[in-house]
């Protein structure tokens, strides 16, 4: 009898400590599209197969890299149907698009391989002739899905890269899979970009912390400007400070293309982060806002409901500024 009151104890601690509904936090991590994941999430099933699963569905929609994707048979001409993941981003880039004036533009693709950041190797630098010719065929809201689904691009040259926007989407997708499978506190991070919910095993909201825009600094153990603790919500930072090349004369240029100039941006903004109410706007806007200058920045806040803004810039010095804009979360 004692013996049994015992054991009855015991199950009574466990499942106090993990638990009355037998969830707990589970930890998965992985490498997937050139890039890492780490994800968090409270659930009484192990749901990682299925996290696996939502990866897999971005990419055959929407990674230009995979050549069965959808969107490399849209960009090849091909006669297909948008899914609900393309419905998704391209109306998302087409609001990031007019809120930057035009900056924002995931048709940019041409442009971005001929810089060499693309999806096809190149090596030398373009000519003038060819950054004109590339440009003629920009404009993400000069293109459209129709009764069918079917997308029509601008030109025959229009090419789609939603890079920019897909690994936020990524994370609202696995996002929604754990809420549909009654998870309520999750972390889901893909390549930086991350979507909160609820709280951390810490029972208190999620601790971010936003990396230093410093060339060369390694990833795992970055320097931290600035620290977040926030929840439902998510959180996109961009920057060039990785992604970068160099030209014959050694000069650096990033990632971040102009649409109004088909060349890598010259701007005072090392890095931008974003916090949103979902984290694929998060992430159209932080790329958006490392091809604005700080003042066009401030303005386009100021419209903006839910969203905060952080701009990291450089001092004569060489000391890191911070702007905000938006109400700090």
């Amino acid at each position: 009898m004692k013996k049994a009151s015992f054991l009855t104890s015991v199950l009574i601690v466990l499942a106090i400590l993990s638990g009355c509904d037998g969830k707990r936090y589970r930890h998965m991590e992985g490498a997937v599209w050139n890039t890492s994941y780490h994800i968090t999430y409270n659930s009484a099933a192990n749901l990682d197969d299925s996290v696996r699963a939502v990866m897999r569905r971005v990419e055959l929609s929407l990674s230009p890299f995979n050549s069965v994707s959808l969107i490399s048979a849209v960009n090849r001409g091909e006669d297909v149907r948008c899914d609900s993941l393309l419905r998704k981003v391209m109306a998302c880039s087409q609001q990031v698009n007019l809120l930057s004036g035009g900056l924002y533009d995931p048709t940019l693709a041409p442009l971005i391989n001929l810089w060499g950041f693309g999806y096809t190797q190149r090596d030398s630098m373009p000519s003038d002739a060819e950054i004109a010719e590339a440009l003629e065929s920009v404009g993400i809201n000069d293109c459209r899905i129709d009764d069918d689904g079917k997308i029509i691009r601008k030109s025959d040259g229009t090419e789609f890269n939603f890079s920019s926007i897909t690994k936020g989407l990524a994370c609202d997708e696995v996002g929604a899979m754990l809420r549909r499978n009654g998870c309520t506190d999750y972390m889901v991070e893909i390549g930086g970009e991350m979507a909160l919910a609820g709280v951390s095993d810490r029972g208190r909201k999620w601790r971010i912390g936003v990396e230093a825009p410093r060339e060369g600094l390694a990833p795992q153990s970055p320097e931290v400007v600035s620290l977040l603790e926030i929840s439902d919500c998510g959180v996109a930072t961009s920057g060039n400070y990785r992604n970068y090349r160099k030209n014959g004369e050694g000069k650096s240029f990033g990632h971040t293309i102009s649409a109004r100039t088909g060349r890598p941006v010259e701007t005072s903004t090392l890095s931008a982060t974003v916090v949103a109410p979902d984290c694929m706007l998060a992430d159209a806007l932080a790329t958006a806002v490392m091809a604005m200058e700080p003042d066009s920045v401030k303005t386009m806040a100021a419209g903006l409901s839910g969203v905060w803004i952080m701009l990291v810039t450089a001092s004569p010095e060489g000391e890191f500024v911070i702007q905000e804009y938006g109400a700090r979360p």
